[in-house]
């Protein structure tokens, strides 16, 4: 048996949540096309059978990385950091759609230095053109501490067999550290919060800035499978507030709908959702705010 972790990590953006749910096969990470939307270290694991031998991948997706700008980007970055200490494997995105800068270097070049098995995916392979991962080779195939090199498209699934295949490769042999039926060390309470957020992010598009955050007030199930779910919305300014709510209600009632839908699906029963929208004005520079909202480094 082998069995470790693998933090996966890489700039904003890069593909990290969509790769690890595909890797997993179910939804671990929240995913949105506005940079930042993880913002916890979230673990995916994956069970399974490799060259006849079993094995536990156990990910942890991460923030992406980027210059912190704000109490709620610090603790990001905590987190993005801190996935690295005690992993067994490191997985760095680098994504086609964007060319490698500087960032990306120091980067690489830092954990390529670690002294733990260290890949490349080249993500996003199939944007960028037909050079796009050549020229991504090219510039780090003389870098030493790189032990693979693997393109890979998580939205039509190519390169996640090789990928897969070079992870549990460098896994050291040892006990599983979850049960075979989890995919996620994850409460359904952080998964209703996360879900409520990414349809919330869908639905308002580039109607609202980055910073909304969810609250769950109550989660509470019966013995017949019936979710109670009361959640607040949380928005930055004042402004803000009528656009999550829309004319007549029109756009909670949205993200309501879309979130409960998906709510039911994890939940396998019917579910029940109240949402709420507040003001705490500038609540990613609030200490006490971002605690209630689950972003809290003394949890950990």
């Amino acid at each position: 048996m082998k069995s470790g972790f693998i933090a996966v990590t890489g700039k904003a953006n890069a593909g990290k949540s969509t790769l690890v749910n595909a890797l997993v096969g179910e939804k671990v990470s929240i995913v949105s096309r506005k940079p930042q939307t993880t913002r916890d270290k979230i673990t995916g694991i994956l069970n399974g059978e490799e060259k006849g031998e079993r094995f536990q991948a156990v990910f942890i997706d991460t923030p992406g990385l980027h210059r912190a700008e704000n109490k709620l980007s610090q603790y990001m970055m905590r987190e993005a950091e801190s996935a690295c200490e005690g992993a067994d494997v490191v997985l760095y995105l680098l994504a086609c759609d964007r060319e490698p800068d500087s960032h990306d270097d120091e980067r690489i070049r830092a954990y390529a230095a670690l002294g733990i098995p260290f890949i490349l995916a080249v993500s996003k392979s199939d944007l960028g053109g037909e050079d796009a991962v050549p020229r991504r080779i090219e510039r780090y195939k003389s870098l030493e501490g790189i032990d693979a090199v693997v393109p890979v498209c998580a939205r039509t699934g190519k390169g996640l067999d090789a990928l897969k295949s070079e992870i549990v490769r460098f896994l050291p042999e040892g006990q599983p550290y979850f049960d075979e039926d989890v995919y996620t060390d994850r409460t359904m309470r952080f998964m209703a919060a996360e879900i409520i957020r990414e349809k919330a992010l869908f639905e308002l598009s580039d109607e609202l800035p980055y910073g909304i955050g969810v609250n769950i007030n109550k989660f509470s199930a019966d013995e017949k499978g019936v979710t109670q779910i009361d959640a607040d919305i949380v928005c930055e300014k004042k402004a803000h507030k009528p656009m999550v709510i829309g004319k007549g209600g029109a756009m909670l009632k949205k993200i309501g709908s879309s979130a409960r839908f998906e709510l039911e699906k994890l939940t396998g029963g019917k579910v029940f959702l109240t949402l709420w929208v507040r003001v705490k004005p500038d609540w990613r520079d609030d200490a006490s705010v971002m605690r209630r909202l689950g972003y809290d480094d003394r949890r950990k």
